[in-house]
Parts: structure tokens; C-alpha cells; sequence
């Protein structure tokens, strides 16, 4: 067995158990002198000291072993995908090469590694999941699919075994990535199990008041709820039998992640979320006879219970993208609860479990490779993506719960997500069909762009070559593919007619004479309250600026610059003269208005600090894209991070402090404490005794002897921040004082 530093005593006795445990799971797949090569390139590799443990201290050998058992136990693939995990490690250090291990194991072990070195160099670029990377990442996952279970795989077992780990930063990164990029791929793959833990554990790790606060309810109410369960599910159990049927019966709690995300949603307390858990029903069923067995048991139950027509899911006629078949049904049951009831056979249930991969166990393959061809042909067909768009977002449209089906006058089938509109239809078909659309035809009906499509709509688009996008369209579209394309026929146009304002700009100089100068140009476009070219050219375009006052102003600045004309300012008097505090903030804010880097390396770039969060110096930021093209700052850890990542992920970009220019910032305090005799005295005495820090406003709300409010201070950095927080903790009777 392999001996060396790199394993403790206790590790060694775990890696000799889980090659058995592997060995046992993957013998039948593997080929006989597969497991002494994969051994000996590890032995290799270890004798060189080119294996290290990872950010979290966690042994590289033990991680590859339980990912591939993942791999093999919880997905189902087979030889490939299992050594290109045992591998990984080996090759990333440069203990062996791709050609090598093709030498040694065959084209397609090499090529599932070749998949997972370019992802690598993905990383190298950029430790956490930025915008830029995900279409890159897309088109690496392209390579060969089986690297997206892969990469699954490994982040579920990384995220079970950081649990108690000290790197709280690190840890709160892998999360985010878990949440946004990893568990909508596995919900895209079908793999729900996987998925759901993926959410469950970002949300433990990420908010951890919330988790435990969903996990300590549902403890408390677990013997109500099973006993709940008991008594609706045992009149159906004793119909279904009566009816000759087959089955089984489980009752199953909705994970914290769902019910924390309906929380959310509804506004409520756990209290208020009615449908804490569903009721499956397992039918074993012959293939031929699945649908008519599970409509059986539909007509049982809502014979019995009242139904919900708005809460039905019909998969059963038209199955997911990703294979999930199942029959969704919602029943008011006793004491006038709604249970959700979920009806499948063992066939689809395992599929919902284990996603595609469990398709060719029942199309008469056992396994080899056929059976991950085949597999893989279902695979591409789920995640086929053919816009230019950035993959998360492109996600996140795509993963939603409902999909609507509906047919061109030719008759072929178009998959769209629900609420998508007539608009989004149009664009789905191509480009020039979406800026030239006016309205569709649906049965004998003429309907507007806006018009909601529903399943089974038979729908013919009508189109003017008069018609161009409008800036409202992107209101009206509903599905990123539409919503992108608008947003570049804008561009272009808008483009377009900054080109054409700007050589009208440029003729009419020379009929008045005027020589073109770019800084009088630049000066003169400031004086107009325009930062950015395209902007002004644009307002020239659309009529918002006059030409004839542009020139005006640009030959009267043009008289300035050359100092044929003195600038005067006149006096005011001083009578009146009240300070406004906020344009005091704003010029502080103004001179240090390049101390963030956008991006890249971009500086000068028009930002604001968002308001939700409040940023200082020193924070971890980044920024956001608005509708309106400015940037807003926000906290990594703000409120509104986790919401603005997972539905506009193309819209983040990296920012950075470069430097500190005096800047102060707006902060808001939350303090709590007893109400005693002189404790604000106390608290604002403090403040106005610290250098650099203004107190700007103080609100005090005072009950039952404990007073709460808030405070408003501005100050220039984290740091100051950090001291200010552990003085006024200090005063007597302060309980808690923490940031908004």
C-alpha cells in the first residue's frame, strides 16, 4: 500500500478501504491490468513530491477516490470517466503526460483529461466564476460532457468535507460557485439528488442563520408532519391496492434550499410555507403500460381529494429536455392542507434521481461503450445551446420548472420557457424574424408582440421590413436568447446613428469654419454634463442635444481654451450661505472617484456605491452593470449579491480598490443595548471623538427598557470601521452593534 508523508495514519487505513469500496463498485467495467496502472503512475507521483493537498488541507488521492466513486455510484459512468478522475491529479502535477496515459489507457481516458486540463487554465486565469470565463467554460464542457459530471461530482464532496474547515473565505467562494454555476448544471443534467445537496450545503455555508433556523423547524414539527403524512397517505394506499397496483409510498420533505427560496418569494416565516413536503408514489409498472398506470392512480386521488388544476405538471406526454418524466399533482388534503403528490414508475424515478445517465440501463444496453454513446447523444441534446450568450445566464432562463410547447403553421415543435412571449418566439427563430417582427398570428387571431404563448399554440410570425427594435422590447422578451439579441441590434443602431451624428457634427464645423480639436470637443462635451462619447454622440442622434448650441458652446469653449476670452465667476454674497452636507459628500466622493479599477485595468469608469450595501475602502466589491450602462459597487457579502448573480450574471464584473484618496463613505450602524441613563451621550461622544469619522444622523427607538436604532456615520476605510465597532461595543449596556 502506498506509505509516505503525504498520508497521516488514519488516512492510510481510509485510502486502503476506499480502493477496496472502488475496486468492488467499478470491477466490472474496468479492464484487468487497469487498477495495478493506475497505482503505479500514483506511487510515481508521490515518490516525485508532485501531489499536495489542496486549499482546504484535504489529501489529493483520497479527494480523486471518493469523486470517483461519486462518478461511478451516484451518476453511473463507467470506465473513462472513473480513471480520468484516479488520473487527474497525476497528470495536473506532471507526473504523466495525455500521451502517456493514451499509451497506457486508451484515446478516450486521455481525452476526458485533455477536457479537464483546459479547465484548469480556466481557473488559473480567474480563481472564482467571473462572467468572462463561463462561455470558455462552456465550450471546454463541449469538448466532452462527461467533464461537466465530473466537475459535479468533485464539488459535491469537496462542499461535504468543508464543513468544520477554518477557510471561511475560501469556503464562501467554492459556495458561490456551487450555487451559481454547479447546481443549475446538475438540475440541467437532471441529476435533482446531486443538485439539491449542492444548494442545501452553499446555503449552509453561505447563510448559516437561515439554514438552521428552516433545519431547527422542521425538527420541531417532523413528528406532526410524519404523522400528517400517515394519515393522508393511508385511505390512497388502501384504493391503489384495491386497484390491483403495484407500488410504493414515501413521503419527502422539500429541501432547506427550496424552502428558504419560498420564503423569500412569499415574504413568510417557515410557518407561512404550506407545502413544507410532497408525497411520491412508485409505481412498478410494466413499460408498456407506465402512462396508463399513472393516470390511474391521478383519477384515484382526485376522486378523493380536491385538486388544483393551476398546480398540475404534466411531463408525463411531453418529458423534460433532460428525461424527467413524472405526473405533479397538488390536493387539499385533511385539516385543509395542500400536499403535493408526485406519481412515477421505478423507471422514471431512478432517472429523477440519477439523471440521463440512467437512460441506456433501460434501452436494452448494459453498459460499455455504446450504452455512454448513447447516453452522451441525450446528453447533447439537453445542454444544446446554439446563441452567443454568456452560459450563466443562459442557464438560469433555460432551468426554469415549466416549459411551453408550441408549433410553427409547418408544423415542427419549439420548446420555450413558460411566460415567454410572441417576441421571444420570433427570436428564437432568428435574428432578422425578431427585429422585424409586428405581431404573430395565433389559431385565426392577430396578436401583438406581447402576447404570453401557451402550450400547443400554433403560432405565425408577421414581419415588416419598416420595423426596427425598440428600447421597450427588452420589457416585453422573457428568455435571455431575445433579451441579448435586442440589446445588439440596439447597440448596432445606436452605433449607427453615432456615426452619422458625428459626421454631421463634423460638416457642419467645417461650413462654419471652426477647426476640429478633440480636447475643445472633450472640454465642451463635459460642460454639457457628458462623460462618455458615445453618449453624446447618441443625444445628438435622438434630437436631446441641439447641433447649432453644441456648436455654439464648442466655439465659444474653443475662444477659452486659446484665452481670447476670460472665465469670470460671479460673487455671491454670503448672507444666505447654508453648507450642504451632500455636495460636500459628493466632491468627496468626486476625489476619489478613480480609486477602483473596473474590469480588467479600467479606470475613469463612471461608478456609484450602491446604496443596499454601502462599500468602503477595503471591502470585497465588485461591480454591477445597470439597465441605465453605469456601474454600481456592491459587497461581496451584500444582501442583494446572491439575487443579482443568479438572475443577471452577465452583468457582473470584477472591481478592485487601487487606492485610497480621502474618499469618506456613508456607513449605517444597527445598534442595540439596555436603555440607560446617558448611553447615546456615551455612544455619539465616542464618534466625535474620532478622527476622520462624522457623525451624519442618529435614530433611537426606545421600549420596554432596551432601545434599538440606527446610526449614520462617514468614514474613509474598513479599518476605521473595525475600531469604531469595537469602541462602541465597549460602552455599558451596548448589547450588539454590527453594520447594515
Amino acid at each position: 500500500m502506498i506509505k509516505n508523508e503525504l498520508f497521516t495514519a488514519d488516512e492510510r487505513t481510509q485510502i486502503t478501504e476506499l480502493y477496496k469500496q472502488l475496486y468492488t463498485v467499478s470491477k466490472d467495467v474496468l479492464l484487468p491490468d487497469d487498477d495495478q496502472k493506475v497505482r503505479h503512475y500514483i506511487r510515481v507521483a508521490i515518490e516525485k513530491g508532485l501531489l499536495r493537498r489542496d486549499t482546504f488541507n484535504l489529501n489529493p488521492i483520497i479527494n480523486d477516490c471518493e469523486t470517483a466513486l461519486i462518478v461511478a455510484e451516484e451518476i453511473g459512468l463507467n470506465r473513462a470517466s472513473i480513471l480520468g478522475v484516479m488520473l487527474n491529479g497525476v497528470v495536473m502535477n506532471g507526473a504523466a503526460t495525455i500521451e502517456e496515459i493514451q499509451k497506457d489507457f486508451g484515446e478516450d481516458v486521455a481525452h476526458i483529461l485533455h477536457g479537464m486540463l483546459r479547465i484548469r487554465d480556466l481557473y488559473a486565469k480567474s480563481a472564482t466564476v467571473e462572467s468572462e470565463n463561463f462561455r470558455s467554460l462552456l465550450v471546454t464542457f463541449a469538448e466532452d460532457l462527461r467533464v461537466i459530471l465530473i466537475m459535479i461530482a468533485n464539488r459535491v464532496l469537496i462542499m461535504r468535507k468543508i464543513k468544520d474547515t477554518p477557510y471561511v473565505d475560501e469556503q464562501r467562494k467554492v459556495s458561490m460557485e456551487a450555487a451559481y454555476l454547479y447546481a443549475p448544471l446538475a438540475h440541467k443534467l437532471g441529476l435533482y439528488k446531486l443538485k439539491s445537496e449542492l444548494e442545501d450545503l452553499s446555503l449552509k455555508y453561505m447563510e448559516h442563520d437561515a439554514y438552521y433556523h428552516i433545519k431547527e423547524k422542521l425538527n420541531e414539527t417532523k413528528r406532526s408532519r410524519d404523522a400528517y403524512i400517515a394519515n393522508f397517505i393511508g385511505p390512497i394506499d388502501e384504493k391503489l391496492r384495491a386497484a390491483g397496483l403495484k407500488f410504493h409510498m414515501k413521503g419527502r420533505t422539500k429541501s432547506i434550499h427550496s424552502i428558504w427560496q419560498k420564503m423569500k418569494k412569499q415574504q413568510v416565516d417557515i410557518d407561512g410555507v404550506y407545502d413544507l413536503f410532497a408525497i411520491r408514489i412508485i409505481l412498478d409498472s410494466k413499460p408498456e403500460k407506465e402512462k396508463q398506470d399513472c393516470w390511474q392512480v391521478f383519477s384515484i386521488i382526485t376522486d378523493m381529494y380536491q385538486s388544483n388544476p393551476k398546480r398540475m405538471r404534466d411531463w408525463l406526454s411531453v418529458p423534460k429536455s433532460n428525461g424527467y418524466e413524472s405526473l405533479h399533482i397538488t390536493v387539499l388534503g385533511p385539516e385543509q392542507k395542500w400536499v403535493e403528490v408526485q406519481i412515477r414508475t421505478e423507471r422514471m424515478d431512478d432517472i429523477a434521481e440519477h439523471g440521463l445517465a440512467a437512460h441506456w440501463r433501460y434501452k436494452g444496453v448494459k453498459s460499455g461503450q455504446s450504452g455512454i454513446e448513447e447516453w452522451l447523444a441525450n446528453v447533447r441534446g439537453a445542454l444544446e445551446t446554439n446563441d452567443d450568450m454568456q452560459l450563466m445566464d443562459q442557464f438560469r432562463m433555460d432551468l426554469v420548472e415549466d416549459e411551453i410547447f408550441v408549433f410553427t403553421p409547418k408544423g415542427d415543435l419549439f420548446k420555450l420557457p413558460a411566460g415567454a412571449t410572441v417576441l421571444d418566439f420570433a427570436y428564437h427563430i432568428h435574428s432578422k424574424v425578431g427585429n422585424q417582427c409586428v405581431g404573430a398570428r395565433i389559431g385565426n387571431k392577430n396578436v401583438t408582440i406581447r402576447q404570453k404563448l401557451q402550450s400547443g399554440d400554433q403560432v405565425e410570425i408577421l414581419t415588416n421590413t419598416n420595423q426596427t427594435p425598440k428600447q421597450d422590447w427588452l420589457n416585453i422578451v422573457t428568455t435571455t436568447r431575445a433579451r441579448a439579441k435586442v440589446r445588439q441590434s440596439l447597440k448596432e443602431m445606436e452605433s449607427r446613428q453615432a456615426l452619422l451624428a458625428k459626421e454631421e457634427l463634423d460638416r457642419k464645423m467645417k461650413n462654419k469654419k471652426l477647426d476640429y480639436e478633440e480636447p475643445v470637443l472633450m472640454h465642451t462635451m463635459t460642460k454639457l454634463g457628458y462623460r462618455i462619447v458615445t453618449d453624446f454622440y447618441a443625444a445628438l442622434a435622438d434630437g436631446k442635444l441641439d447641433m447649432n448650441s453644441v456648436l455654439e458652446a464648442y466655439a465659444q469653449q474653443q475662444r477659452f481654451d486659446h484665452g481670447e476670452v476670460e472665465k469670470t465667476t460671479p460673487a455671491t454674497s454670503a448672507d444666505h450661505f447654508v453648507m450642504q452636507e451632500n455636495a460636500l459628500i459628493q466632491k468627496k466622493g468626486a476625489e476619489g472617484s478613480d480609486v477602483l479599477v473596473i474590469d480588467q485595468n479600467l479606470k475613469g469608469l463612471d461608478f456609484q456605491m450602491a446604496r443596499c450595501c454601502q462599500p468602503v475602502y477595503g471591502d470585497e466589491v465588485f461591480g454591477f452593470v445597470t439597465s441605465g450602462g453605469g456601474i454600481k459597487i456592491h459587497r461581496e457579502d451584500c444582501p442583494n449579491a446572491p439575487q443579482l448573480r443568479a438572475r443577471f450574471g452577465y452583468r457582473i464584473v470584477k472591481a478592485r480598490w487601487a487606492g485610497k484618496r480621502g474618499s469618506q463613505y456613508p456607513i449605517t450602524l444597527r445598534i442595540v443595548g439596555n436603555d440607560d441613563l446617558g448611553i447615546v451621550n456615551n455612544i455619539t461622544s465616542i464618534i466625535s471623538k474620532e478622527e476622520k469619522i462624522l457623525l451624519r444622523s442618529i435614530s433611537i427607538d426606545s421600549h420596554d427598557g432596551l432601545f434599538s436604532g440606527t446610526l449614520t456615520v462617514m468614514l474613509d476605510d474598513t479599518g476605521r470601521l473595525q475600531q469604531l465597532l469595537k469602541k462602541i461595543k465597549t460602552v455599558k449596556g451596548v448589547k450588539n452593534v454590527s453594520r447594515s
